[in-house]
């Protein structure tokens, strides 16, 4: 589904020439109503040994953490020494000059959007199994987080410049600073305006 998602933003960015985030965020307000009218605040339950794997520890480290860190070695990786890496980053500096250089944009576009929108979904599905449910708001306060997140640690939000190291110190330094204003006691107000 979360690859379907993707495709169809990429379709509407494409056919109808508008913003890839205002495609984005209007989709996610698209899926949200689509599933507040049919879902009517219904929480899904995921399967027991799903929500069980997603709150795995090994040797007292979770297991999703342990995914997470050789997912994020391997889109490094990706970015820079893969062709559809390099590819996607020629493709947010230059458009036109990743063209003219043989680079097929609308593919790897497509691609790209794909993909994102089936890591999405991935994403989507753990945290319903690691929060033991799944609900329309579930995601909701991950949305700025996201951004901050990519915008502090180095990536270019036009693209063409990617940080995937300044990306998990920004997180790192995101979560740790949420920890600290729990710790303390701050109102979950004011923690959104902090974060």
């Amino acid at each position: 589904t979360g690859a379907a998602i993707g495709a169809a933003n990429y379709l509407l960015i494409w056919a109808l020439r508008i913003p890839p985030i205002i495609a984005t965020l209007s989709a996610s307000f698209i899926i949200q109503s689509i599933d507040i009218s049919y879902g009517r605040g219904l929480q899904i339950k995921p399967p027991p040994g799903f929500a069980d794997f997603t709150n795995w520890q090994f040797l007292g480290i979770p297991v999703l953490a342990m995914l997470t860190v050789l997912f994020t070695i391997g889109a490094a990786t990706s970015l820079q020494r893969m062709i559809y890496g390099r590819s996607v980053l020629a493709i947010g500096q230059n458009i036109r000059a990743a063209w003219l250089a043989g680079v097929n944009v609308g593919r790897i576009r497509f691609l790209t959007y794909t993909l994102s929108g089936a890591l999405g979904g991935i994403d989507g599905a753990l945290l319903a199994g690691y929060f033991r449910g799944a609900n329309v708001d579930i995601g909701n306060e991950y949305l700025l987080a996201s951004i901050a997140v990519v915008v502090i640690g180095g990536t270019s939000v036009a693209g063409g410049k990617a940080n995937v190291p300044g990306v998990w110190g920004a997180g790192l330094f995101l979560v740790l600073l949420l920890t600290m204003l729990n710790t303390f006691g701050v109102s979950a107000g004011v923690r959104l305006v902090l974060t």
